[in-house]
């Protein structure tokens, strides 16, 4: 626990401007970003009496060991970037609005070729347009089903779509008209992208010019006495009516607009947004966030309106950033708020608090939903701030440790019988897993065939991570985090000069934990002993008995079976035990898989994805001339040849020594026999620490 007035700034050292400032602690991670009109009346602010700051401000400046700042020449340029750092950093102590469940959209691939309706979830794409968020999948799934009689867009896979290509007949939607199959010829690419395009104005809220366009064809359909063409028309308004009252209009005038409504207490609240696009919802989202930050309703709503509109993740299409915002508190920097919004959406974007008639009735509505929302989040998830602390203390407590370990490491082995050695690394920061610092990593051994035993497989693994942390610490010169004014200081602690992002070895744990018992954990303490390490503290996890061992400890430690802290223990064991198989299994599965193609000098994985995309089969490839062969983009003619040489039947390629017999089984072709081989050395995934 650092104190403040070791790293306060010297008078007059900060500036009496706009900008964005950075706590760092001791290892350089940044622990908090703020902005700020006058840096230097901010910055002063949490250099006060410890006992006069609010307790979570008291953790954060404890727990810092530098701050740095930026100036920069307006609020709206700080609140973009200070949005911009959260983002990049993740600052612990940073109020973070995560969604409370993952939510599906429609989307369309808009920027395929032949653009594809679906259900998404995740990090939206660029160039997919997207509607929603909705609360179920079978909604959107009825709502498509229901468009494509009137729409008939592309809705099957890439690979569906090939296969169809390929054998040049529809799948089963192309036969009952809710595919115009494209896949065949059936309609060109550009009309299919401009029934794309029309599906997308339907779903953005320009339903009336469909209905006319239909209303007029089945009148002249009438006209002509074509009644069967006219009934499907009628059939097809009536889909049109169908899937538009599946909206309800709930604002009169064709409003455009985000409501936001907000429940909580001291150290929980829970936001709840309904997405309104010409008078009708069209979405809901919610989130519930722990109030890590000493921040009122309106700095609450300001970090809000950052997150949700600042990120790629929040806009897909255009217009995502509506004419209205409408929020319970307006934020303390409204016309900054305001013009930074409006930058985004290109237009003029008004925030404001509901007053009176339909907008402020809808809004109790979201205030509603959000109290609900806070309720059942507390059901489902009672005390859990207050349990993951308790689970930490009792850590602390049982180990004998200084501080609480806010930053564990689990290692676990996962192998079948010595082969595909794999093992995993996950990681928990105050008590949460933080899946972006997982690593896994192949374990070679000292003859690159893996190693002898568990222990032997964690020894080398502890020796591995810590040896970078070592490597990544020493490239960073031994960084002064006392200087919060050198321009070319990191601003998160060693960064990778190839990567240009944060050295993720270069800081290292509160508590490591592996999977085993006292060999497991006298394996890894020589380890860390070999390296020099001698400030993190080591204990394993026995499964058997949930029993904890400290290196050089004749008994473990026990700990209730009732106990936050034997929980939090499992729960980091598990994670890592899942983890460590999952890669296992994926190396073994890639290890037991070989084709034709693996042994053909020259022919690396992108030729061989080429020359299946290309011929769709190992067998039509086989059946293909040097000349076809050499056609395909990025193939040779001596590649080519190499291809066919083999691919040809066993007798043609294979010399058969004097006197050996040519068995039927030393005949077949090579794509259906398995190379032990080739099976034996895989490579490693993609994220280790090599």
């Amino acid at each position: 626990m650092a104190d403040p007035a070791t790293y306060r700034p010297a008078p007059g050292e900060i500036p009496d401007a706009p900008g964005v400032y950075r706590f760092r602690d001791e290892h350089g991670r940044v622990v908090y970003v703020g902005k700020a009109k006058s840096l230097r009346s901010r910055l002063n602010s949490y250099f006060q009496d410890l006992a006069g700051l609010h307790p979570r401000t008291q953790q954060m400046v404890t727990t810092a060991a530098s701050v740095q700042w930026t100036v920069v020449g307006t609020e709206v340029e700080a609140l973009a970037l200070e949005y911009s750092w959260i983002k990049e950093f993740d600052p612990r102590f940073n109020v973070k609005y995560r969604d409370d469940k993952s939510y599906p959209y429609l989307a369309v691939t808009m920027a395929d070729e032949v653009p594809r309706v679906q259900v998404m979830r995740g990090a939206k794409r660029r160039g997919t347009r997207y509607f929603g968020p909705y609360a179920h999948a079978w909604a959107i799934r009825e709502t498509v089903d229901l468009l494509l009689r009137v729409f008939p867009v592309r809705t099957c896979s890439a690979g569906v779509f090939k296969r169809a290509q390929q054998q040049g007949r529809p799948c089963l939607l192309g036969y009952i008209d809710k595919c115009s199959a494209p896949c065949v010829g059936r309609i060109g690419v550009d009309e299919h992208h401009r029934l794309a395009q029309d599906f997308c104005d339907f779903m953005a809220g320009d339903t009336a010019r469909f209905t006319r366009r239909l209303t007029a064809r089945m009148k002249e359909a009438a006209a002509e006495l074509d009644y069967e063409r006219a009934a499907r028309l009628r059939d097809d308004i009536a889909t049109l009516e169908k899937a538009t009252e599946r909206n309800a209009v709930v604002l009169s005038d064709g409003t455009d607009a985000d409501l936001f409504a907000m429940a909580g207490d001291e150290l929980e609240a829970a936001v709840q947004v309904f997405h309104v696009r010409d008078g009708r919802i069209r979405g809901q989202r919610g989130w519930v966030v722990e109030k890590v930050e000493d921040l009122d309703d309106a700095a609450l709503v300001e970090h809000l309106l950052q997150q949700v509109y600042g990120g790629e993740d929040a806009s897909g299409a255009p217009g995502a950033v509506p004419r209205e915002v409408l929020v319970p508190v307006l934020p303390a920097n409204l016309d900054q708020v305001q013009a930074w919004l409006t930058g985004l959406r290109g237009s003029r974007v008004h925030v404001r608090v509901p007053q009176r008639g339909d907008k402020r009735e809808l809004a109790a509505t979201v205030l509603r939903n959000a109290e609900h929302a806070l309720a059942l989040h507390r059901t489902r998830r009672a005390g859990d701030l207050t349990t993951r602390s308790q689970a930490l203390r009792e850590i602390q407590e049982a180990l004998d440790l200084p501080t609480a370990p806010l930053r564990i490491e689990c290692y676990d082995v996962s192998h079948n019988q010595g082969t595909y050695q794999s093992a995993s690394m996950v990681v928990f920061e105050d008590g949460l897993a933080r899946k972006s610092e997982y690593r896994l990593f192949s374990v070679r051994g000292p003859e690159g065939q893996g190693a002898r035993d568990d222990t032997a497989a964690m020894h080398e693994v502890i020796t591995r991570r810590f040896r970078r942390y070592l490597a990544e610490r020493a490239e960073s010169h031994d960084l002064d985090l006392g200087d919060g004014d050198d321009e070319d200081a990191p601003r998160s602690g060693p960064i990778d000069e190839r990567t240009g992002r944060p050295a993720r070895f270069a800081y290292p744990p509160n508590l490591v934990v592996v999977d085993g018992g006292p060999p497991q954990v006298a394996a890894a303490a020589a380890a860390l002993a070999e390296l020099g390490i001698d400030d993190v503290a080591l204990c394993g996890l026995a499964k058997r008995l949930e029993e904890v061992w400290v290196p050089g400890e004749e008994y473990p430690v026990i700990l209730q079976r009732s106990s936050e802290g034997l929980y939090l223990l499992q729960r980091v064991r598990d994670e890592a035990h899942r983890f460590a198989i999952t890669a296992h299994r994926k190396r073994r599965s890639k290890g037991m898989t070989a084709s034709a193609l693996d042994d053909v000098p020259g022919l690396g994985p992108a030729r061989k994805a080429a020359l299946l995309r290309h011929f769709g089969s190992v067998k039509r490839l086989r059946a293909a001339t040097a000349e076809e062969i050499a056609t395909v983009p990025g193939m040779g003619e001596r590649t080519a040849e190499a291809v066919v040489a083999a691919l040809a039947p066993a007798t043609s390629q294979t010399s058969v020594p004097a006197g050996a017999v040519m068995t039927p089984e030393s005949a077949t072709a090579p794509e259906a026999a398995t190379a032990p081989e080739a099976a034996a050395a895989p490579a490693d995934p993609p994220v280790t620490d090599a």
